[in-house]
């Protein structure tokens, strides 16, 4: 198989080697193997899922064209993701400046009213 397949599971799990994972989608797996795999598939419904998923597509040429489509929207994805968080740091970081300017005026006026407040004895 494609060794695009590797990069939609590259960080999906720690427990099983990845490569395992695509020759059990291959069918190159011992039965000993073919095994192992299962029961770690009961224990990782996610995985389980997309697994079958995998298994019910036919033809390598279209699987290996869902995959290029899925890393290509994963990857823009997540750019976007990525972008939308660094403006939101940079707006509240503005924020957080105006606030405490905004606090800093406060106290300044305060205490300029203070002073000026003739003291009746």
């Amino acid at each position: 198989m494609n060794n695009d397949l590797l990069n939609i599971l590259a960080n999906s799990n720690k427990d099983i080697d990845n490569q395992k994972l695509m020759d059990y989608l291959s069918g190159k797996l011992s039965d000993q193997e073919k095994h192992e795999v299962e029961m770690w598939m009961v224990d990782n419904d996610f995985e389980n899922e997309a697994l079958e998923g995998l298994q019910q597509m036919t033809g390598n040429k279209k699987l290996e064209g869902y995959v290029d489509q899925l890393n290509k929207e994963l990857t823009h994805y997540i750019k976007e993701k990525k972008n939308r968080r660094e403006k939101r740091q940079i707006n509240n970081g503005f924020w957080v400046y105006v606030a405490i300017a905004f606090i800093l005026i406060i106290i300044v006026i305060a205490y300029v009213v203070i002073t000026r407040i003739p003291h009746h004895q």
